[in-house]
């Protein structure tokens, strides 16, 4: 089954305080406990933020140049993503609407593209790799 990566920026979302927070932390975690149920659920996580960046990393002349903080040119930045696991993007639609509902802010869908045979979740297999 396709994987499809849903995802907020934070940067969409406006201020809250701390009980609008922990309320919308219960409701998409109710959600998220359906997936689970679902047998849908593959990873997540919320508390993605500015805050949280540690370091950037860029190529220069083949070596990694490593940055404390957000890249310079970033304007966005994830806020918290899930990543599911199901047939369609029809059922895809489905989780992505059913946390829009329980967050109250917008979330966008990515499909990952199919990949060579990887033995399940876009992993590489160690079959065949010497």
């Amino acid at each position: 089954m396709p994987e499809y990566l849903i995802a907020f920026n934070d940067e969409w979302v406006q201020e809250h305080t701390p009980e609008q927070l922990h309320a919308k932390a219960e409701a998409s975690m109710a959600v998220v406990r359906e997936m689970e149920t679902a047998g849908v659920f593959v990873f997540g996580n919320g508390g993605i933020d500015a805050s949280t960046a540690l370091f950037s990393v860029e190529n220069k002349d083949g070596e990694p140049i490593f940055t404390d903080g957000p890249f310079v040119e970033t304007k966005e930045h994830l806020g918290g993503f899930c990543v599911i696991d199901v047939p369609d993007d029809e059922t895809a639609r489905h989780w992505a609407g059913r946390l829009t509902v329980a967050l109250d802010w917008p979330q966008e869908v990515h499909r990952f593209p199919p990949g060579p045979d990887v033995g399940g979740h876009g992993r590489p297999t160690d079959a065949g790799q010497g």
